[in-house]
């Protein structure tokens, strides 16, 4: 399935690449987008929320992540704030 925002081209090119990188590349490179994007997710819970500390937000976007059940488990005391 193509991305909606991508050529067909610039798809399939971007797919070669990935294939020619080693496999700690990959990694890198998906390291760095799970950081981008939970930092992106924080950035968009901090704007719907201004109110949140540092700690709140934290805790917000970890609920996001993990989901309640788990969210809870792991932190059983905390309040469940919304994303």
């Amino acid at each position: 399935m193509l991305p909606r925002d991508t050529s067909a081209d610039a798809y399939w090119a971007q797919i070669e690449r990935f294939r020619k990188m080693s496999p700690s590349q990959r990694v890198e490179i998906a390291g760095q987008l799970s950081e981008d994007l939970r930092a992106h997710a924080a950035a968009m819970i901090r704007k719907r929320h201004p109110e949140y500390s540092d700690v709140e937000l934290k805790l917000a976007l970890f609920r996001m992540v993990l989901g309640d059940k788990l969210f809870q488990q792991a932190w059983p005391t905390a309040p469940l704030l919304a994303p």
